[in-house]
């Protein structure tokens, strides 16, 4: 009878492991601490973590007996078991979702994102009437590849940058990776504190200032402060004319920039529920402090007619849909977790050229 258990067990855990990717576990893996300290093992070995201990392994069976609850609700969306897993939220959002934006913004002095609430240059005259139903700067060669920030507050560049790479595509047809560590080592202003956090606007400023933004492959991401070294910036840098905010808590302005070009955004995360987001339309709890940046690169609609955004993350492949969410599109003032509070995107004219240094 034992034997015949063990084989059971063992053809469970083949079964497991062969998706592994998926980190799928067996729902009996629940009921017994062996269970779940055998889920803690191969989870380990997943995302390779070294760390181990009778806390940390608390907190993650905490956690997957949380995700497992709020999976078998019938919810739009499915959480999953991530690199996450054994941490706790308070944890998480220190180190992957805090910008200190609002701390940033009240030692600058600014309040509201400036002039937010008026009609933006650029998109505010477009009739939302006209737009296309559905955009996917993915499928125009407007987005580079998932990055991650690591365990570094950078957010805010990551967003920032990915904007800049679209709208540069945009205008010359080349879709090139641009330098989030230029911005973290390079800027010693205020807007921007490197792994400390950050503002959206702030990196758009630091480019313009500065004559253009290098690349990834000359100045790569090292996901901490480093000096300011010239002689990474390379033969060419990405110019910009100036950058704009969306008008605040407004959805169809959001709308119509998202049409034109990728946008940076600022959100409020919330918690566990966004923490181990997998897949489907995310509409779950979250606040309305702007604690994380990310990249609106489209929006579209389920087959049912759920409306949603398509967003792009700095949390590596591993989170989500393969570094994506799907976020709700609520058509409420405030948006998703506050989305809709604080959009900020690149200027750049056609006859702007970049700069060959």
């Amino acid at each position: 009878m034992e034997i015949s258990k063990s084989i059971l067990l063992l053809l469970s855990l083949v079964l497991i492991l062969g998706v592994v990717d998926s980190f799928d576990y067996h729902e009996k893996e629940l009921e017994s601490e062996e269970g779940l300290q055998g889920m803690y093992e191969r989870w380990r070995h997943h995302h390779k973590v070294t760390e181990k201990s009778p806390e940390r392994f608390n907190v993650f069976k905490y956690n997957v007996h949380n995700i497992h609850r709020i999976n078998k609700q019938n919810l739009p969306y499915k959480l999953g078991i991530n690199h996450f897993a054994a941490m706790t939220t308070h944890e998480w959002r220190n180190t992957y979702a805090n910008t200190k934006s609002n701390h940033i913004k009240a030692l600058l002095g600014i309040h509201n994102n400036n002039n937010n609430n008026n009609l933006t240059t650029t998109y505010g005259n477009v009739d939302f009437n006209s737009l296309p139903p559905r955009i996917d700067w993915r499928e125009h060669n407007a987005v580079t590849p998932v990055k991650s920030q690591g365990q570094c507050a950078s957010c805010f560049a990551f967003a920032s940058v990915g904007a800049i790479e679209g709208l540069n595509s945009i205008r010359t047809g080349q879709l090139i990776a641009l330098s989030e560590q230029q911005i973290l080592d390079c800027d010693s202003s205020m807007r921007t504190q490197a792994c400390s956090g950050g503002l959206t606007c702030g990196v758009c400023d630091w480019v313009v200032e500065n004559g253009g933004l290098a690349t990834e492959e000359f100045y790569p991401y090292t996901g901490k402060k480093e000096f300011c070294d010239r002689a990474k910036f390379g033969h060419h840098a990405v110019t910009l004319d100036g950058r704009e905010y969306t008008v605040r808590d407004d959805e169809q302005d959001l709308m119509k920039t998202v049409a034109g070009q990728p946008c940076a955004f600022m959100m409020d995360p919330g918690g566990d529920n966004f923490m181990f987001y997998k897949e489907g339309i995310y509409n779950g709890p979250c606040g309305y402090t702007l604690t994380h940046a990310m990249l609106l690169v489209g929006y579209d609609q389920d087959p049912d007619g759920t409306k949603y955004w398509i967003v792009k993350n700095s949390w590596g492949e591993g989170w989500g849909e393969k570094g994506y969410i799907r976020m709700a599109r609520l058509g409420d003032p405030q948006g998703m977790c506050g989305m809709n509070a604080e959009g900020t995107f690149p200027l750049k004219s056609p006859e702007t050229r970049n700069i060959e240094l």
